[in-house]
């Protein structure tokens, strides 16, 4: 089917970076370092580590740009995967998406956010307050897409804001900790060390999101243009703010104090803002989280919308209201975030759904050869820069950590594999209904 009309197109660019900058920014950056540290002790060779995560996601979004040039649709793995490949691994990764894929990261943060706010309101129940933002951002994204993203562009104002108060307080007001900056041999020996290794997966992980604004590619103005910007600003913009928060963190609290650490931030913040340091903290957790939520909950639900485009069974998911929401959608990934907060199983699930994740993502990177071999056709706004590089790059690095989960979680990989195998008596019975709806096209 075709992309969306561009009657529907009304998400601007600054929103697809504000959907990909919430997707992007959660509890991973305020909570990772302690573990770090308690392998890493050259404060260099964890702004590399950091700048290497970000690097990574780069090479990622410039490939993911070109190919929302060459099949301008939303839905993310869905789309490029049917299209590149075949409609199999396509409907595979947005089963996926569709079922686990958004609604475990949108309880997690929910659940996050009601366990931080009720550290400044003590008197609020976290489990009941995951389950009311849940409720109320879903109102409001189901509510229109113009009143969804201009919710989306408010919130993600605040949390970069307030990002860059903590960062500009703690670099004019905290005294400075004794650290050598500069590189040494240690340095190097620790870039290449284990422990080096094992940390790049948990910040990949931190970095994870930064796809998001192809979920909703048919609804961004102008997508062949704004796509790829929204996908390479919005993705350099958050290493910017990575880089500089740890160099932060790093600078106004002793490297002893947060070693093996949980709350790095909050040890910071105590250091800057003294006894106020925890409620300021808990205040950038809790914009952060929310916009996380909100991210989430815009981006999930397009890809169960697409996917009825194409299934007729599922041609309840395509109603919209009349300022173009698509409701049910929203309705549905909500319900199943909410059924994961009670329940208290997401955790688990997002453990394995990682690897199933990222799988997903280097098939798609992975895509791009079959696309340039296949198709006469060029796209002429954007092309990824630094081809083949870029995506062999971020394919090394990937295909690096999913090898390192297969060895070191095999249950969690071989359980993010089934889930996605259960799509695939789902997918024989779609295609004994009616023709396979997307099948691979030369570039456009």
């Amino acid at each position: 089917m075709d992309p969306a009309p561009a009657a529907s197109a009304r998400i601007g660019l600054f929103t697809a970076v504000a959907i990909l900058v919430t997707n992007m920014i959660g509890t991973g950056v305020f909570t990772s370092l302690g573990f770090q540290l308690a392998g890493i002790e050259s404060p260099a060779a964890i702004l590399l580590l950091w700048l290497l995560g970000g690097v990574t996601a780069l090479c990622g979004a410039a490939v993911y740009g070109e190919l929302g040039v060459v099949f301008p649709r939303s839905g993310g793995e869905y789309n490029y995967l049917s299209r590149t490949y075949h409609p199999l691994p396509g409907f595979l990764a947005g089963w996926l998406s569709a079922t686990v894929g958004f609604a475990a990261p949108v309880a997690l943060s929910a659940k996050a956010f009601g366990a931080y706010l009720a550290k400044v309101l003590p008197q609020v129940h976290p489990t009941a307050v995951a389950c009311a933002c849940i409720v109320a951002v879903a109102a409001i994204h189901a509510t229109g897409v113009r009143e969804g993203s201009l919710f989306q562009n408010l919130v993600t104002a605040i949390e970069i804001g307030l990002i860059l108060f903590l960062i500009i307080a703690g670099l004019s007001l905290a005294s400075p900790q004794p650290v050598a900056w500069s590189p040494d041999r240690r340095t190097l020996q620790e870039v290449f060390s284990a422990p080096f290794a094992v940390s790049l997966v948990y910040v990949s992980y931190a970095y994870s999101g930064w796809n998001a604004a192809t979920y909703v590619a048919g609804e961004i103005r102008k997508p062949r243009l704004n796509l790829p910007a929204a996908l390479l600003i919005g993705t350099a913009w958050v290493t910017v703010l990575y880089v500089l928060l740890n160099f932060t963190f790093l600078r106004t609290a002793p490297m002893a104090e947060m070693k093996g650490a949980l709350e790095v931030a909050h040890i910071s913040s105590s250091h800057v803002f003294g006894a106020a340091g925890a409620r300021v903290m808990s205040l950038v957790l809790c914009v952060a989280l929310l916009g996380s939520v909100s991210g989430m909950t815009l981006a999930g639900p397009r890809i169960p919308f697409v996917m009825a485009e194409d299934y007729p069974v599922f041609k309840a998911l395509l109603r919209r209201n009349r300022r173009g929401s698509p409701f049910v959608a929203i309705a549905l990934q909500s319900t199943v975030a909410l059924a994961l907060v009670l329940s208290g199983t997401f955790e688990a699930i997002l453990t394995y759904i990682g690897f199933a994740l990222s799988l997903c993502t280097c098939l798609t990177v992975a895509g791009i050869f079959v696309v340039r071999a296949r198709g006469s056709g060029e796209p002429t706004l954007y092309r990824c820069w630094g081809y083949p590089v870029t995506p062999i790059l971020f394919l090394a690095l990937n295909l690096w950590m999913l090898v390192f989960i297969l060895w070191q979680r095999p249950l969690a990989s071989a359980l993010g594999l089934l889930t996605i195998s259960t799509g695939i008596p789902l997918y024989l019975w779609l295609r004994r209904r009616s023709p396979a709806p997307a099948r691979p096209a030369r570039p456009v």
